[in-house]
């Protein structure tokens, strides 16, 4: 009864102030106007029934949603210290801004975190320190049946597709890759004309949907995917088998996002709903998936070609390492996902 009678004395405050400006001074109206747009709201907030808060606290509930969004800022700006943010910090974030910007990014000598706490990282003093070395460390992607090796950097650009990301996201990524000496890979959405503005090394990732290199019907085109994958900007191939992300339940990319271009990257029709399927139609057990890793790298000229998976069952990774000995192949990498 309280929320009644105080929009209706809103209401009756702004007809008050409406007659007093129509009929007195036009200086009322600094007082109406705002009283209008209150006892409005307040009889919005009453009528509606989609926010009980709102329902329950008219014009007052507004102050509740506001500061839900003001939420982010108030806790970056004034609570937040230099060192407790997650997953990345202030500190961690300044540095790659600074970075990004094509400054050095180096910190002064002392810092502000807990050096004697339980978990703390450094590095160890050594008596017979190393010299720099001449050129960056990797690891080498290739075995015995790859015939195109590919030395790859320690760190890397991890899988995420265009159309999860931006075309100016994926563009900037590349060119970080390009510039930093490591990998880009494309994730399960194939490669698209952003992957190759800025020349980084491509790992192109063959998930379920079979994106870049699908028949209509969605099944895997090997005619398409050799003319694709000895491309020279692609240095490996990696099989999308499961993530973290998607427990079993495959993906999904809305028509609505599917505009000309990532139709063009994917392979499919514009405006269409692209269905990555929880299992892939190429192989349906761990022979299979052996066999598929070594038509792969025949098809791709001898290109490092490898599998991506997130183990949920130690016996069905022990079937897959049964099956490589039974063929005697083996994938030239394996990436262990979260």
């Amino acid at each position: 009864m309280i929320r009644w009678l105080a929009v209706l004395a809103l209401v009756v405050a702004a007809a008050v102030g409406w007659v007093l400006a129509l009929g007195t001074s036009a200086l009322w109206w600094w007082a109406a106007a705002p009283l209008a747009v209150l006892a409005a709201t307040g009889l919005h907030d009453l009528l509606q029934r989609r926010h009980s808060i709102l329902r329950n606290y008219p014009v007052l509930g507004h102050a509740r949603f506001a500061m839900e969004r003001l939420r982010p800022e108030i806790q970056q700006y004034f609570i937040e210290s230099n060192t407790g943010g997650t997953p990345f910090d202030r500190e961690t974030r300044d540095l790659v801004y600074d970075r990004a910007k094509g400054n050095h990014g180096e910190e002064p000598f002392g810092t502000e975190r807990d050096v004697n706490a339980v978990g703390y990282e450094f590095v160890a003093h050594s008596m017979r320190a190393r010299t720099k070395p001449d050129v960056r460390p990797t690891v080498r992607l290739g075995g015995p049946e790859c015939t195109q090796p590919y030395d790859i950097a320690l760190l890397n650009v991890s899988a995420m597709s265009f159309g999860s990301l931006s075309g100016n996201a994926i563009e900037a990524l590349n060119g970080g890759a390009a510039l930093g000496g490591f990998a880009h890979d494309t994730g399960e959405g194939s490669i698209s004309r952003y992957h190759r503005r800025r020349g980084g090394d491509l790992i192109w990732e063959i998930g379920s949907g079979y994106f870049g290199c699908r028949t209509e019907d969605g099944g895997f085109d090997a005619a398409r995917f050799a003319e694709r994958a000895v491309d020279p900007q692609v240095k490996a191939i990696s099989i999308k088998v499961s993530q973290g992300a998607k427990p079993g339940l495959g993906g999904l990319l809305p028509g609505a996002k599917v505009n000309d271009e990532i139709a063009e990257a994917r392979g499919v029709a514009i405006g269409t709903t692209v269905v990555s399927p929880p299992t892939h139609r190429a192989f349906d057990t761990p022979l299979g998936l052996v066999d598929y890793v070594s038509e792969l790298r025949r098809l791709s000229g001898g290109k490092p070609v490898g599998f991506k998976l997130c183990i949920g069952s130690r016996r069905e990774f022990l079937a897959v390492c049964k099956a490589m000995v039974e063929r005697d192949s083996t994938p030239d990498f394996i990436i262990v996902d979260g």
